[in-house]
């Protein structure tokens, strides 16, 4: 029945996903983009986890701090590329 649900919860957050690719592929702005994509990495490490459960294994856990990290960067990046129009300061 654990196993039955944890399915599920793998096509809900297929479903999830497909979705936010559509945001952002289509989103208005870019800052809708930028949630979409971090939704999206959010997802897979919650897909990832899930899968760990039912294969019983830790053998990805390093893919899920890597995956955290870069979507965190890559979203503090986006924020800032979009709020100053750089990445770098020209002190």
């Amino acid at each position: 029945m654990f196993n039955l649900l944890l399915s599920i919860a793998l096509v809900i957050l297929s479903l999830a996903a497909l979705l936010c690719f559509v945001r952002a592929l289509l989103g208005p702005t870019n800052h809708d983009r930028i949630v979409a994509l971090d939704t999206v990495g959010i997802l897979l490490i919650g897909f990832v986890g899930i899968l760990m459960i039912l294969q019983d294994t830790r053998a990805y856990t390093e893919i899920l701090l890597v995956v955290g990290i870069l979507a965190f960067v890559g979203s503090a990046a986006m924020a800032k590329f979009l709020e100053r129009g750089n990445l770098f300061d020209d002190d």
